[in-house]
């Protein structure tokens, strides 16, 4: 890739925007492969390259293979995406590359055997556009994500790119670009929810000159995926939007704070940057209108907390990510103590499409206090875990049900984590509950930075509490008393009743500790990490008492607490069960009912799990 146009003025910059789509409209057959994370571990790198051979090998004029980002879809990866009529196939291996480009470009035809085949209606489904998952999803954040290749500026400009960019510095000031995202009603995506306008005009007001813009990239939720994925496969796109931001507040430096378990995004956004400055699109003086902006990634301290704001800003300053008391805020007092504006990852990527089509485009999307889509990344016992894409106010229903295809294994749904490790258990009765920031807060969740992890029958919900009370407590960088030892309290309770030494008063004492820390934590980990805790006793108290008063967990999960037994009416003697268990305890003769040995059991559950009769229960 070579820059044809130095990019000095807007005249430049829409001369190079012509070439790169003359570029792109050149290609007759574009063959996309997802080289995201999840995919890249699943192999789609040996794709490419059997793609790119096989291209070679069948002599295909006018056909490109691209690898981009995620796609979203993460469990049939690696996924692979051919021409315009985008036909998907998933799981893709590399020996099926002649065939597949043989079929869909030669002949015109897919390969039905490779096809997405729907779980519901059992037909298969050729079309991207035609897959529930991606049919019911509405992308902004995402709208480049698996498009371009993240690695070649011209290709994010063929497609918009840096228009939003260009318009901001030739036909509107500052002022109108602040005033535009205030008028959109975005919010910030990383897990409060505070108006990102409201956020930008604090410190555009501040008397102090120097100022910064962050990117927070930390994200560190157990299950979330989110940023990670909007960072590798629209790197530029995360980088537009803090030029935005900075020109509408004033800043000329900003870093981009990526968290250390995430090589691939800091290469990305590396090259990124490279690119950008090469091209006159970061730097000094860009597009000859005065206005100098340059960017720095900064690697994450591998903390949880330090996804937490003030901690965040004393991590970039060389210190160890600890809080800081508020106020005052970091849009007065931030980095180096100068006026700072963080937002994460989603939040910014959104700016530059609310800059090109405008506010009211923006607040269309959504409800009236949730403006805009959200991402959220599927996991746990769902048909189809990945990152969803859908508009403010989308039921908790039609996500689990209708875009991820329902609990995995027909069973029974139970309840869904939202909000990461600080937000709430929601139970079956608001399944139908609408998906924006004040509606999660009324029954006890949040909407956090957007992972979301659905749970069936064979959940047990004490045990929820006790592992994101456990995560909480190890991740607490131990500053302020209420967090650091009501946490080791809260958690010596749960592991308590999970392993049958539990007293009724102690719930008690639960609600005590997380009222206390609600009220008395200096940052947010501490003051939303009961949230866990106090939806599973709202909404599954029976269980916290079963476990206390009859020492049994019905999901069978808590080892103490748990005993295993075959029904010997349902049994078939498949001999299914033996077979995956560790200590050889399960007995039978084949076609015979099979009996487990209580004395040898270790209860780990492979043996139900292994059992396609539910012939295997807890007593």
């Amino acid at each position: 890739m070579e820059t044809t146009v130095a990019v000095r003025t807007l005249e430049d910059f829409q001369r190079l925007q012509e070439q790169c789509r003359e570029r792109r409209d050149a290609v007759s057959h574009r063959v996309l492969v997802c080289g995201g994370t999840g995919c890249r571990a699943a192999g789609s790198v040996a794709v490419f390259e059997a793609l790119q051979q096989a291209v070679s090998d069948l002599g295909l004029a006018g056909v490109e293979v691209r690898l981009t980002g995620c796609f979203g879809l993460c469990e049939r990866g690696p996924v692979v995406v051919v021409g315009d009529e985008e036909i998907f196939y998933g799981r893709f291996k590399p020996e099926n590359a002649a065939e597949v480009l043989r079929s869909s470009i030669v002949e015109g035809k897919s390969v039905e055997k490779l096809l997405y085949r729907d779980p519901v209606s059992k037909q298969s489904l050729p079309r991207v556009g035609d897959i529930p998952f991606y049919a019911l999803q509405q992308r902004v954040a995402l709208r480049y994500n698996g498009l371009i290749d993240p690695t070649d500026i011209e290709d994010y400009i063929a497609v918009g790119g840096y228009e939003a960019l260009a318009r901001a510095l030739t036909a509107m000031g500052p002022e109108q670009v602040l005033t535009e995202i205030e008028h959109s009603g975005l919010r910030g995506r990383g897990g409060g929810g505070f108006p990102t306008g409201r956020k930008w005009r604090s410190a555009a007001e501040q008397p102090e000159l120097t100022r910064y813009v962050i990117c927070n990239g930390d994200e560190g939720d157990p299950g979330a995926f989110m940023d990670r994925s909007i960072m590798e496969a629209n790197p530029q796109g995360v980088i537009e939007g803090m030029l935005l931001g900075a020109y509408a507040v004033g800043a000329h430096q900003g870093y981009i704070y990526v968290r250390h378990e995430y090589p691939l995004a800091r290469r990305q956004l590396q090259t990124a940057l490279d690119q950008a400055r090469a091209y006159g699109l970061l730097g000094s003086n860009i597009l000859g209108r005065g206005f100098d902006f340059d960017l720095e990634i900064v690697r994450g301290g591998g903390a949880f907390v330090c996804g937490e704001e003030t901690a965040l800003l004393v991590s970039i300053e060389g210190d160890a990510g600890e809080p800081r008391p508020k106020p005052p805020f970091p849009t007065q007092q931030g980095l180096w103590g100068k006026p700072t504006v963080l937002n994460n990852v989603e939040t910014w990527v959104n700016v530059p499409e609310i800059v090109r089509r405008g506010a009211a485009w923006f607040k269309a999307l959504g409800t009236p206090d949730s403006a805009g889509t959200k991402v959220f990344s599927v996991v746990g016992r769902v048909e189809h875990t990945g990152l969803v894409e859908v508009p403010m106010g989308m039921t908790l229903r039609q996500i689990v049900y209708g875009v991820c295809g329902g609990v995995a294994n027909d069973r029974p749904f139970k309840g869904v984590q939202t909000g990461g490790p600080s937000g709430g258990v929601i139970p079956e009765q608001h399944l139908d509950l609408s998906l924006d920031f004040d509606s999660l807060a009324e029954v006890g969740s949040m909407m956090g930075s957007g992972g979301m992890i659905v749970m069936d029958d064979r959940t047990c919900m004490v045990e929820v509490a006790r592992y994101f009370i456990e995560f909480l407590a190890e991740e607490s960088c131990g500053k302020c008393v209420p967090c650091r030892e009501g946490l080791a309290q809260a958690l010596r309770i749960l592991t308590d009743i999970t392993a049958g030494r539990g007293e009724l008063e102690e719930l008690t004492v639960l609600e005590e500790l997380a009222e206390m820390l609600g009220d008395s934590s200096l940052c947010a980990l501490g003051s939303t990490a009961a949230n866990p805790l106090l939806s599973t006793l709202r909404y599954f108290r029976d269980e916290y008492e079963e476990h206390i008063h009859d020492k049994r967990c019905r999901a069978g999960v808590c080892t103490k607490l748990t005993t295993f037994a075959i029904n010997a009416e349902k049994c078939t003697g498949c001999h299914a069960c033996p077979k995956v268990c560790p200590v050889s305890c399960i007995s039978g003769k084949t076609k015979e009912p099979h009996e487990i040995d209580s004395d040898r059991c270790i209860r780990c559950g492979l043996c139900r799990e292994a059992c396609r009769f539910e012939a295997i229960g807890v007593v």
